[in-house]
């Protein structure tokens, strides 16, 4: 038998417990002590690891949306540098109107920037509340960076495939003939 503890012993003398209940307890304290099975973890351990897994991935998606956002605004900074760089130097005193959203602008041109709008050649884009002029090429580049920034751009609209009532409305229309100065 496993030797008692001095409270034990008391115990015994006093007749308050019985050598078996002694030796039992002798033996449970024993098999814990030297026991090879992993200890239970408490619910505060399981409630603290979970805490710290949703923490961690809260701090992810923190993180990602951080740096979504990021390089969002990279983009956008490129796209400004480019159209700053590649502007076309606007001159004229014929306006030119287009629509932006619900509103009309108007921007002052000569007749060969005119006609390079219309055709696709030229593109105007936005920064801030300024409309610049920019190069087909230069608008592709900015397009790939924030399409929103392109507010006009006649080659791409070419490039869209016709409905087919359109066509229908397009051969009614040719017997009307539009005179070739007419400006919007």
């Amino acid at each position: 038998m496993a030797k008692a503890n001095p409270l034990q012993e008391q115990l015994l003398k006093a007749g308050l417990i019985k050598k078996s209940k002694v030796a039992e307890v002798a033996r449970e304290q024993n098999k814990a002590r030297h026991a090879k099975a992993p200890a239970e973890r408490s619910e505060i351990q399981v409630e603290a690891e979970r805490a710290r897994a949703e923490k961690a991935e809260r701090d992810r998606a923190i993180e990602a949306e951080r740096k979504a956002q990021a390089r969002a605004a990279e983009l956008r900074a490129q796209a400004r540098q480019i159209i700053e760089d590649r502007k076309v130097p606007r001159s004229g005193e014929s306006e030119y109107r287009f629509t932006e959203g619900n509103a009309i602008r108007t921007l002052l041109l000569n007749d060969d920037l005119r006609k390079k709008l219309s055709s696709g050649v030229l593109v105007i884009a936005r920064i801030d509340e300024r409309y610049e002029l920019l190069p087909r090429a230069a608008a592709d580049k900015v397009r790939e960076r924030d399409a929103t920034m392109i507010v006009l751009d006649h080659g791409l609209q070419a490039d869209a495939e016709p409905a087919a009532d359109a066509s229908d409305d397009d051969a009614y229309y040719a017997q009307f003939k539009v005179p070739d100065d007419l400006i919007w």
